[in-house]
Order: C-alpha cells, then structure tokens, then sequence
C-alpha cells in the first residue's frame, strides 16, 4: 500500500511539473507562434485553434514520456506540420485543371447570339499578335495541355497561362470590333 502511495505521489509530482513546463512554454511562445501561423493562413480563428492543438500535442507526447530538447524548436514543427494539414484539407483547384480534366463552363447569362463558337474563334485567332496565335493554336486547335505547351516552348506553366488569358482578352476585343 506503502508502495501505491508513492507510485501516486510520483505521478501527481510528473503532472504538476508537466503543466509548469507546458505553462511555461505557452506564456513564452503563443504569442508568436499565434504570429507565424496568421501570417500563414490569414485566418485569426484556424490560427489559435491550430496554436492550441499544438499545445495538445506537445502535453500528449511529454505525457507518454517523450522527451524535447528545445521547446520553441518543437513547437514551431508541430505548428508547421499543422499548417501543411490545413493547407491539404482546402487544397485550391484551379479553373485551367478542371478544364483539362473536361469540365466546361457554362455562362447562363450570356444571350445566344453572344457566343462565341469554336470556328469563329479560331479564325480570329490568325488575327492576333504571333506570340498569342502560336499558343492560342496549341491550346485550343491541337488541344494541349499547359504542361504540354509549357514543355514544347520551354516556359513555365504561369507563363502559359498568363498568355492564354492575355490572349483571350486581345480575342474578346477582336470579336467585339468585328461585330
């Protein structure tokens, strides 16, 4: 019984050293941890409540006996990896892949006689400025995609695509002096 007393003792004594260490540390560091993650995620929110699962993970691994050799250096791991989670649970899909994956967008608003078929466009399109025709015809008569193109004229896939919309935009003002 003797034994089971300081065995409890023992374990009260590990806790209450486990909390000053863990209040020790938020005191010291929240705040900028709390500044790395808004300057991340620009989400005051997502960044405390990231802040605090940090703190969660770090009591829970001192508590199972784990052992840090620099809190701050610890801390800013878990908060980093937190972020990366964050960032995968909202991954962005940009507009370009759902079009090559065969998504087609549809403008409802557009009265009939405003759009703009393919033939049309691609006649228009020998009217451009050569820089744009060359990539307008890869993209959209031998149907490229940007990572095709960007290979074949050795630019990068941001360079394509700012092209093809500055090329569309010089093809909305053609079609719109040829009305």
């Amino acid at each position: 019984m003797n034994n089971t007393i300081n065995n409890t003792l023992c374990n009260l004594q590990q806790e209450l050293e486990l909390n000053i260490v863990l209040a020790t540390a938020y005191s010291d560091y929240s705040k900028s941890l709390h500044a790395f993650v808004l300057r991340k995620l620009s989400n005051c929110s997502t960044g405390e409540d990231l802040v605090q699962q940090a703190f969660l993970k770090t009591w829970l691994y001192l508590k199972r006996g784990g052992k840090i050799i620099s809190m701050k250096a610890f801390l800013y791991r878990i908060v980093n990896n937190l972020i990366i989670d964050e960032y995968r649970k909202h991954k962005i899909v940009s507009l370009e892949s759902l079009l090559e994956e065969g998504y087609q967008v549809v403008d409802y608003d557009t009265p009939p006689g405003h759009v703009l078929d393919k033939k049309s466009a691609l006649a228009l399109i020998d009217h451009l400025p050569p820089r744009y025709k060359k990539i307008m015809h890869m993209r959209y008569r031998d149907d490229l995609s940007l990572d095709e193109i960007s290979k074949m004229t050795r630019k990068s896939k941001n360079n394509i695509s700012v092209q093809l919309h500055r090329s569309t935009e010089k093809l909305k003002q053609l079609y719109n002096l040829s009305k």
